[in-house]
């Protein structure tokens, strides 16, 4: 089954941009498009701007622009594009990630440019209406803009924050318990290291609580700090602290000319000479010859579909 991932219209190649054209993204389409389920949106046309129809722009402060027409000033649809996000997030609450039109005045997910009403000036601090208006309304969602998916850190990050999101969703609709919640931390452990022990720490002293309380609440305030932590990039350092990890459940079955070969890649990765999947591709081809129950439920071995091949390039 695919995963329902939101998505701005003209990057599926539907003609919806002001000019009657559209920003088709091959790898969108025809990459991700084989795992995810895009529901497609375009706010400008939703409002009944048309196509093709008067160009607009940010105007104003940027933390809380107005979007104008360019030519036509008098023409104002901030209400209109807000609205009309606050109502889609009511009813897109089964996605499980959004890629956003990057600069768009109004799906640009951030440094979209607000020009002075009155200078003509224009910095880049502003965020598109209707991008507000989703991202506050559906905080723990995972959103990106398609221009950030070209490096590879950041598409790979954006990608795994999806699938961890798409398995909370499943978790919720068999019903959270604490003992869910407790298998579920278990499994995205090496996952939430790659941002720091001190991440896994916190997320640990909340999972402690499992069982005191209302574990809706509990689960609430989990899921906000884990997608808050897997927001952050997981750095060279960090995965090669956790290889290490991995390769200590492992060292008493490896043999010296092993544990040595293994050692040596993994410092290569951290130097920046080989991808993670080069170590990663050993430890799991030991980890074949000697099966751990523990390390066969971690998500860090395959947060995503090895197909997709994003730790080829990290």
């Amino acid at each position: 089954m695919r995963i329902p991932v939101g998505v701005s219209s003209c990057l599926l190649g539907e003609s919806v941009r002001y000019d009657g054209g559209h920003k088709h993204n091959s790898y969108i389409t025809q990459t991700l498009g084989r795992f995810f389920e895009f529901v497609p949106l375009c706010p400008e046309v939703a409002i009944g701007l048309g196509t093709p129809r008067p160009p607009i722009r940010l105007i104003g402060d940027p933390r809380a622009p107005r979007a104008v027409g360019i030519k036509d000033p008098t023409l104002d649809v901030t209400e209109a594009l807000r609205d009309y996000g606050e109502r889609m997030a009511a009813e897109l609450g089964h996605l499980s990630g959004y890629i956003f039109k990057r600069a768009s005045p109004s799906c640009g997910m951030e440094r979209v440019k607000v020009y002075d009403e009155h200078a003509g000036m224009a910095s880049n601090a502003g965020r598109g209406i209707y991008a507000r208006a989703i991202m506050q309304a559906l905080p723990l969602l995972p959103t990106e803009e398609e221009g950030r998916l070209n490096d590879p850190v950041l598409r790979e990050n954006f990608i795994e924050r999806v699938y961890v999101h798409h398995r909370w969703q499943g978790l919720l609709a068999e019903g959270l318990s604490p003992r869910a919640l407790v298998d579920f931390h278990t499994e995205h452990k090496y996952l939430v290291m790659t941002r720091g022990q001190e991440h896994y720490r916190a997320l640990g002293r909340l999972v402690a609580e499992a069982g005191r309380g209302d574990i809706q609440v509990l689960g609430e305030r989990y899921i906000r700090e884990l997608m808050a932590t897997l927001a952050r990039r997981a750095t060279r350092k960090r995965h090669s602290n956790v290889l290490m990890h991995l390769m200590g459940y492992l060292k008493k079955h490896l043999e010296a000319a092993d544990k040595q070969e293994l050692l040596e890649l993994i410092e290569a990765y951290r130097r920046g000479r080989v991808p993670l999947v080069v170590p990663l591709t050993l430890l799991r081809h030991h980890l074949r010859r000697f099966p751990n129950s523990y390390l066969l439920r971690q998500y860090y071995l395959s947060p995503h579909p090895e197909e997709l091949a994003l730790r080829n390039d990290i």
